[in-house]
């Protein structure tokens, strides 16, 4: 199977890439609604963080690493390091931005600038704790025809914490810890509440006696 697999990614490099990317990041997507709101999962927005996935990252992964290579080849530290460095200055922030503009547009909204505006500077912060060590690896261990693929499976973690970001959080790592770590509310607690306060109103109070007025 993994034979397979590894052949039907060297004969078909960039189809192969890009779909499991783009499956990858929107199954971040679905992660994300699954644990916050499974009873109202909000599939449009599972479909747009596809559609930018599949257009735009997948693609972009794909090209950007091929040119990586071309341009510092070879899997020495200088080399690896000068990799690093190019990806998380120029495509780490335009990755970023096209997620938060991108989706904004597919819903509508008139800024499409707003979440970027406010979001992305701490998002890229975070991302700072994250992707140097991920790429790190791929560019040292991962051959090329499957560091799309590879990128991907850190992308499926990422777009965890982008969906968090872009709906209810700050961008901030401590957002995404205080989330994903809180207590869940114990949904039968508010019924049970409620029925015992009907007991108790049904219940007549002790101690309560009923006098009729005397007669003359």
């Amino acid at each position: 199977m993994r034979q397979a697999f590894l052949r039907h990614v060297r004969r078909f490099p960039w189809v192969t890439n890009v779909t499991l990317y783009g499956c990858l990041f929107a199954g971040g997507d679905f992660v994300h609604q699954w644990f916050s709101h499974r009873d109202k999962m909000d599939w449009s927005h599972t479909r747009n963080v596809a559609v930018v996935a599949f257009s735009f990252h997948g693609n972009f992964s794909f090209f950007w690493m091929r040119f990586l290579e071309r341009t510092f080849p070879g899997k020495s530290a200088g080399m690896v390091m000068k990799k690093l460095l190019l990806d998380q200055t120029t495509a780490a922030p335009l990755a970023t931005s096209v997620f938060y503009t991108g989706v904004s547009f597919l819903e509508g909204k008139e800024d499409i600038t707003q979440d970027w505006r406010e979001k992305f500077l701490n998002t890229y912060k975070t991302g700072l704790m994250f992707w140097p060590f991920m790429q790190f690896l791929n560019f040292t261990f991962v051959p090329l025809y499957m560091r799309t693929t590879f990128t991907g499976c850190c992308a499926f973690v990422w777009a965890t914490f982008l969906c968090f970001s872009r709906q209810s959080g700050d961008g901030t790592a401590a957002a995404a810890l205080a989330w994903l770590f809180s207590p869940k509310q114990d949904v039968t607690e508010p019924a049970q509440v409620k029925v015992d306060s009907k007991d108790k109103a049904d219940t007549p109070k002790e101690g309560t006696v009923v006098s009729k007025p005397t007669q003359n």
